[in-house]
């Protein structure tokens, strides 16, 4: 790694930039992508049509490259081979440059490093369940590591699109439907991918999940201040805090302006105003779709102008618009020289933190990509992602029930428990010669289902597993066996779902949008039918997005919600359902009460709640931030330690103490929330602010103190500008979005507007334990 000083770096690469011919300088914004597995299907939209239109070079290393795509992403390969080969590809990368310029490799890594045999994590969802932002450090740092040992330099990762609609299909890979967990959490990811030596790169940006319809892809029509407020927060607290060393456009276009061509975006507010020093790397085929999809440019010369100048700097995945037609951009004054040289400078300076003009170190030979360590990791996560929606008593299982039916498609389905970017996924297919109805999955790593686990656990129980059909389909037949099943049985418990995937492959994941929140197929029939039965029924969903569970809520023991919590997910949910472990997630997507509840999230003004002039309810059946627990806490009537007023500057600190009354070991997540009466704009009823985990055994309490600058009480006021209005606030202590234990009062003494880039954005939150 590099030891310069940043002025040094930055000197360094205007020097190499000086030295360079103009096609040494488009090769550096440029990207290779090969050896992509023949079988396995669109990996990035419309590529097909991408790269069979594209003009080749005779030699693509003719000049030096920018980036090598998906060295491991892209197919199957041995991690001692393909790190060997990639070293391989390096060398020859060198060879090719006149300044022994390596180029920087990419890799997914939203669900863990995606290449075959790596340890598989929680999907992001899964994360934002956690609320714990230590532990999102600690798998980033981990999966950084994994990928540096294989000789890659940067994690596209991750997501920081907030939930607008969770019939997007790119829901599993958000945070969550809030800004500030959104933002906290994807901040902690940043940070741990980058100490482990990587490039962290944040995506998309912005307003991707607010599309039109929940459609990928759809256009966004959002205003600038639900722009601002909403979905630029999480990216400007990565920026800012996390110091993100790379930014992915989104694919959308917002009132019209894609995100690939915004200046506005990618310069001035990016660079400008939050001081950005890094690199912004296309989505795939990002720079063409100017031309081809949103028709902003006339053919791909104008589309690499209009992308440069916005502030693009690589092109991914391969050379396409800043190969020849950037060139020609140039030579016909589409493209100032200065402009072009204003991109690579930037990439040698990061290549140069890298020490890729540096020897690079040689593959050690052997590569583990799913050590012990990490599965332990995973396990971790899931356990702490899982969320118990409702219990009547049924859960734990006190003791092992004499015959229990375990039923639904994903019960027995380990491809179920894994999202969209795991590799298996990633690269599922079906086959088409056998005609076999259901995509064909090599996992690649040990990943037991439902059921392996409820027979390990279960060790007293005889345990009748019926499939009741596949994730997509179902007969009559197959659902009337699964019920008969449930009515024999002292228990039923029945597993429904997301198979996930890419572009219709799957029923999660990108490009697998919903019509409705409808379970897939007939799952909801098969639900149904069991609830009939009359056995005791406890439901498990594995979920990409939250599902309406029809009548679940009202007449099923017990409901457990995962989302895709990857190859440690079913010991992590047979945990829970044996009492092994505690339910301790809670949830970042409130879950709908209906198939055809309108799209909504906790974060919406009055008008946007349940009221008398309209007769669609779009209240959630379980909220944002709900989470039961098998023990039970008393909180004591809160503290307000700062006084009542404070300045437009000021911070205002808060504490509550909680104590586990309980049996049992347990998890309480204290959510602060902040509620502005009255504004010069309309707010939101409420959101939240900061959060704390409090894991206390039975008699033990603790404190949680929260201090919460007047800052994240700022709108962007009707002259556009980020401003603290003078006023009333309240902050709201509760357990969820919809369940507020106390409220305290504040007085803002003053006005203060807010210079661009300077607004604090975080709540330092301090858990005192042991308290009396």
């Amino acid at each position: 790694m590099d030891t310069d000083t940043p002025a040094e770096t930055a000197e360094r690469a205007a020097g190499l930039v000086k030295r360079m011919t103009l096609e040494e300088k488009c090769a550096q914004l440029s990207s290779l992508w090969h050896g992509v597995e023949a079988d396995a299907g669109e990996m990035a939209p419309h590529q097909s049509e991408q790269t069979g239109g594209a003009v080749a070079a005779a030699d693509p290393l003719a000049h030096g490259l920018g980036q090598v795509t998906r060295p491991f992403g892209s197919a199957r390969v041995d991690p001692a081979e393909g790190a060997a080969r990639l070293a391989a590809i390096q060398r020859r990368v060198r060879e090719s440059s006149r300044f022994g310029i390596a180029a920087v490799a990419h890799d997914e890594c939203l669900a863990g490093f995606m290449a075959y045999g790596a340890t598989i994590f929680p999907t992001a969802l899964a994360w934002g369940a956690t609320f714990d932002p230590a532990l999102v450090h600690a798998v980033a740092r981990r999966i950084g590591d994994t990928m540096r040992s294989a000789g890659i330099h940067q994690g596209l990762a991750p997501v920081l699109d907030v939930v607008a609609d969770s019939r997007w299909g790119r829901t599993e890979e958000t945070i969550g439907e809030d800004p500030y967990l959104t933002g906290v959490l994807g901040t902690a990811y940043v940070t741990g991918l980058q100490d482990a030596g990587l490039v962290a790169t944040v995506k998309h940006f912005a307003g991707y999940s607010a599309s039109h319809a929940a459609r990928n892809f759809g256009p966004v029509y959002l205003g600038p201040r639900q722009f601002t407020e909403t979905y630029l927060t999480p990216f400007e607290m990565a920026v800012r805090l996390g110091r993100a060393k790379s930014v992915m456009p989104s694919y959308a276009a917002n009132d019209g302006v894609p995100s690939h061509a915004n200046t506005r975006l990618l310069t001035g507010i990016l660079r400008e105003e939050w001081g950005f020093e890094g690199t912004v790397v296309a989505d795939y085929f990002g720079v063409n779709f100017l031309n081809s999809l949103h028709g902003i440019a006339g053919d791909r010369s104008a589309a690499a102008a209009a992308a440069l100048g916005a502030g693009v700097d690589v092109e991914l995945p391969g050379v396409d618009c800043f190969g020849e037609p950037l060139r020609n951009a140039v030579a016909e004054g589409l493209v100032e020289e200065k402009t072009l040289d204003r991109a690579v400078e930037r990439v040698l300076a990061q290549k140069i933190e890298l020490g890729l003009l540096d020897e690079l170190p040689e593959p050690s030979g052997t590569v583990d990509f799913d050590p012990p360590e990490a599965r332990a990791l995973a396990a971790e996560v899931a356990r702490k992602s899982v969320v118990l929606l409702s219990n009547d008593g049924t859960l734990p299982l006190a003791a092992a029930p004499a015959r229990v039916a375990l039923l639904g498609p994903v019960a027995d389905d380990r491809a179920a428990f894994l999202g969209c970017y795991s590799f298996p996924n990633h690269h599922m297919r079906y086959d088409t010669e056998s005609g076999e109805p259901y995509p064909v999955v090599d996992t690649g790593v040990a990943v037991a289902t439902l059921a392996d686990r409820l027979a390990a656990d279960l060790p007293g129980a005889a345990i009748e597993h019926v499939a009741g059909g596949w994730v997509r389909e179902s007969t009559d037949t197959e659902i009337a066996a699964a019920a008969n099943a449930a009515a024999a049985a002292d228990l039923a418990i029945v597993a429904v779902g997301d198979r996930s995937s890419l572009f219709g492959r799957g029923t999660s994941g990108e490009g697998c949008d919903a019509p409705d929140h409808a379970l897939p197929g007939r799952q909801n029939e098969l639900l149904e039918a069991v609830l009939d039965s009359g056995t005791p029924t406890v439901v498990v969903v594995v979920s990409g997005r939250p599902y309406a569970l029809g009548t679940a809520p009202e007449r099923a023991a017990a409901i457990v919600q995962a989302f895709l919590p990857g190859e440690e997910g079913a010991a992590a949910i047979s945990g829970i359902l044996t009492g092994a472990t505690e339910p301790e997630g809670r949830l970042p997507v409130g879950v709908p009460a209906r198939r055809d509840s309108p799209p909504a999230t906790y974060l919406g003004p009055q008008l946007a709640r349940r009221s008398e002039v309209s007769s669609v309810d779009p209240t959630a059946r379980y909220p944002f931030g709900h989470g039961l627990t098998y023990t039970e806490f008393t909180w004591d009537e809160p503290e307000l330690l700062s006084g009542a007023e404070t300045a437009p500057d000021g911070v205002v600190e808060v504490a509550v103490r909680v104590a586990n009354t309980g049996g049992r070991r347990g998890t309480e997540v204290v959510q602060l929330y902040l509620h502005d009466p009255v504004a010069s704009t309309v707010r939101p009823v409420q959101r939240l602010v900061g959060f704390a985990r409090l894991e206390l055994a039975p008699g033990e309490a603790a404190r949680a103190r929260f201090a919460v600058p007047a800052d994240l009480a700022a709108l962007i006021g009707l002259d556009g500008q980020w401003t603290v209005e003078a006023g009333a606030l309240e902050l709201r202590l509760g357990r969820s979005a919809a369940d507020t234990a106390a409220a305290l009062a504040v007085q803002v003494t003053g006005e203060r507007r807010i210079e661009p880039g300077t607004r604090a954005l975080e709540t330092q939150v301090t858990v005192e334990t042991a308290v009396g």
